[in-house]
């Protein structure tokens, strides 16, 4: 029996291309491995106080307008002293005196002239503008705040003031003590062809008193997160692209190997820089939860 010569060129060449099959095919299974899926980062729950505070400015207190019959031949009010009885009432009621403010001068006054101009005795203006509206316009930011209305010829501004504190809910605006400003405005004028005294008061508590969250911080997050989404955005092409390619070669293994490199590098600067900016908004979460408690104190 003859036996079969087995030429060792042959066999030394032929384990040379099995061994190069493995050792290609474990590098791609290497790199395959080494390529995770892009993180997606946890949700972002950027809170606002811009709805807190707009439920904060739905707080008017209004009651029902005072309108009293007395006709006093020497009727005159005066600002300064509607004021000055009011905190009188406040005092007598161990609560502090009211600050005047300009700005709810200001919006008292625009109410009692467009009572005059437009012919109404109402809280709310025929097109629709209240309190709450009449102080925005002027600039105020508000937490609660309150508007006391009355007509007559009252024989001075003690006795409006007494008038008001007689009605249950002028009253209960008058002795608020979370009230912290006040503004008036009186005039006479003529009324379904009447002469006669109008008197508004306006109460407010302003939205300094609970402190606010630092809009710089936010500023410095809303621009964080569009960098966040140009981040994701570049890997999301380079993922793409990777899982689109079938390296074939050992120079496709090289460049794809390289690719791969700078993905996860990628992943790893975004995936820190998530980190920091959850950080921030944690911080701003945290001030935004402390104005929200100032403001369900005030509501309490």
């Amino acid at each position: 029996m003859k036996c079969l010569k087995i030429n060792k060129k042959f066999i030394i060449i032929l384990l040379i291309v099995v061994a190069s099959g493995f050792l290609f095919w474990n590098t791609i299974n290497k790199i395959l491995t080494k390529n995770p899926k892009l993180a997606k980062p946890e949700e972002i729950i950027l809170q606002t106080i811009d709805d807190l505070l707009e439920k904060a400015k739905e707080n008017i207190s209004a009651p029902p307008p005072l309108k009293s019959e007395e006709d006093s031949a020497q009727s005159i009010l005066i600002k300064s002293e509607v004021i000055r009885w009011t905190n009188a009432q406040r005092q007598n009621n161990g609560l502090t005196p009211l600050i005047e403010n300009q700005k709810l001068d200001l919006s008292a006054d625009h109410k009692v002239r467009d009572m005059f101009v437009n012919q109404y005795f109402e809280h709310q203006s025929p097109v629709g503008i209240g309190a709450g509206d009449l102080i925005k316009q002027v600039d105020y930011e508000y937490l609660i705040a309150g508007e006391n209305l009355a007509m007559g010829n009252f024989e001075n501004s003690e006795k409006l003031v007494a008038a008001w504190m007689e009605s249950p809910g002028h009253r209960e605006n008058i002795l608020n003590s979370k009230y912290h400003e006040i503004g008036v405005a009186v005039s006479q004028g003529i009324y379904e062809g009447r002469k006669v005294w109008m008197a508004v008061q306006h109460f407010a508590l302003p939205s300094s008193y609970c402190l606010k969250p630092d809009q710089d911080l936010k500023t410095e997050i809303d621009t964080d997160e569009q960098l966040i989404n140009q981040i994701k955005n570049s890997l999301d092409l380079l993922r793409t692209e990777l899982e689109a390619q079938k390296p074939k070669t050992q120079e496709e293994v090289k460049i794809y190997n390289q690719k791969v490199d700078e993905y996860n590098v990628n992943l790893d600067r975004y995936n820190l820089f998530i980190e920091q900016v959850k950080i921030l908004i944690n911080n701003y979460n945290v001030q935004v939860e402390v104005f929200n408690n100032c403001l369900n104190k005030i509501k309490d």
